[in-house]
């Protein structure tokens, strides 16, 4: 069985073979500058920083079942031009081959750039509030809830950034400047990275995903009315994410706000109850605020853009693994491996909005190396491309606004409801879908 290297070099999974067949545990090269040369002492300090920006940066436990890739390799079927290519199939390609294929400059993070897109968002946050504060006018309004509420996402987006590490190398910085971010929007920097490392761990997994996860039929099929609406009718699943936060998604329960969540590891319950204490620390100010400023006041500079905001979220991590034309797997067991689950992911094309919200859209290189800083994503998207093939879907093209993506997003809510109970490699299916193969069985 493989296991997985964490690399700060390249910031992605490598295989590691366990040698004389026992258990390999997950290891972490040394920096690129002791690479080299004499070593060095190795002070306790030393250590409990580097174990600390693992836990920060990286997944600190690895699914128990991850295919080796040159398995992968030899069981995948011909994909050749003439062959009808499979999606749910093992490629024919390993991450080392991606990774060797992205340019060595692109998992380079510099601080001083990535704090240059914090200081341009929070100035533009402030810039749109004081002028809206000073006009006044219900005219004005409704654009600034749209133009602040996109630019809270965009805060949200580096805030993310820093809970994956490619923020800064420098864990400190990643974890103030992400608490900040985070916390002025509401979110629990430390819950939320430590669900979300979850969600990047298990990527296309039915079970064990934790971000817009399918559910099983069996399941599906016992939630009421009530919930099946809310889950799959506009506007609602685009006003999930608080309530995910308090208590995550149909089948899983836990809170981001609790430290003994099965979301954490009890060694990290002072990291959750850190952001946790933040995001009481935003509440009360934004309770203080009301009071001087009034509460219709908090509603329109604060309390529509965070909504505004919510609905990008719900919305960009939806598409991101919804609502592709031709229906991409899900898998569980044996069939499941980082990479193939990372493939399954979906790249979007959001227009004037890629440059505001860090190309986030850019996902799939993004989920199989999150340590990619996000102004590199679309340089190193490209140059893997001729390694990916076919199993790159090519985000449609977009005018200055994404509306194109709302018809993929409303076919995808009316579609993509559960998928089988049984079955390694399985895809969405509806209701419809279901009781139409039933009838021509008979």
């Amino acid at each position: 069985m493989t296991r997985l290297v964490l690399s700060e070099s390249c910031g992605g999974l490598a295989p590691l073979r366990a040698r004389g067949g026992r258990r390999c545990a997950i290891a972490l090269p040394p920096p690129l500058h002791l690479a080299a040369g004499p070593r060095r002492p190795f002070s306790a300090a030393a250590a409990f920083h580097r174990g600390w920006a693992l836990r920060v940066s990286s997944p600190t436990r690895l699914a128990s079942v991850i295919q080796d890739e040159e398995d992968d390799k030899r069981s995948s079927p011909s994909q050749g031009e003439d062959a009808e290519f499979n999606p749910g199939a093992p490629p024919p390609f390993g991450l080392a081959e991606i990774r060797a294929a992205i340019p060595k400059h692109c998992w380079v993070k510099d601080p001083w750039r990535s704090m240059s897109y914090v200081l341009r968002d929070v100035l533009v946050v402030l810039g749109l509030a004081a002028a809206a504060a000073r006009v006044d006018s219900w005219l004005v309004w409704p654009l600034y809830w749209a133009a602040q509420g996109t630019m809270f996402w965009a805060l949200f987006v580096l805030g993310h950034d820093c809970g994956h590490g490619s923020f800064s190398s420098n864990p400190k910085l990643n974890s103030v400047v992400g608490h900040i971010l985070h916390s002025s929007i509401l979110v629990p920097y430390n819950g939320w990275r430590i669900s979300h490392r979850t969600h990047h761990q298990n990527h296309g997994h039915v079970e064990k995903d934790e971000s817009w996860h399918p559910l099983p039929q069996r399941l599906y099929n016992s939630l009421d009315t009530m919930t099946k609406k809310l889950r799959f009718s506009m506007p609602f699943p685009m006003l999930a994410f608080p309530l995910y936060l308090f208590a995550r998604s149909p089948g899983k329960a836990g809170s981001h706000f609790d430290p003994n969540s099965d979301l954490f590891q009890p060694n990290e319950k002072k990291d959750v109850l850190t952001s946790t204490a933040s995001w009481l620390a935003m509440a009360g100010i934004l309770a203080g605020l009301t009071f001087v400023m009034g509460p219709l006041q908090m509603l329109k500079l604060y309390a529509i853009p965070y909504v505004v905001f919510v609905m990008w979220l719900d919305f960009v991590t939806y598409l991101h693994h919804h609502g592709h034309e031709d229906k991409l797997p899900w898998y569980r067991g044996k069939e499941w491996s980082y990479l193939r689950g990372g493939l399954t992911t979906l790249d979007r094309d959001y227009g004037l909005i890629n440059n505001v919200h860090h190309d986030i859209g850019t996902h799939v290189i993004h989920h199989l190396f999150p340590q990619i800083p996000h102004y590199h994503l679309v340089e190193a998207t490209e140059a893997a491309k001729p390694v990916l093939g076919k199993y790159y879907k090519e985000p449609e093209k977009s005018g200055p606004l994404p509306f194109h993506l709302l018809e993929a997003l409303s076919r995808s809510l009316k579609s993509d409801h559960y998928v089988s109970d049984t079955g390694d490699v399985v895809y969405y299916q509806s209701e419809s879908e279901t009781s139409t193969s039933a009838q021509s069985s008979d």
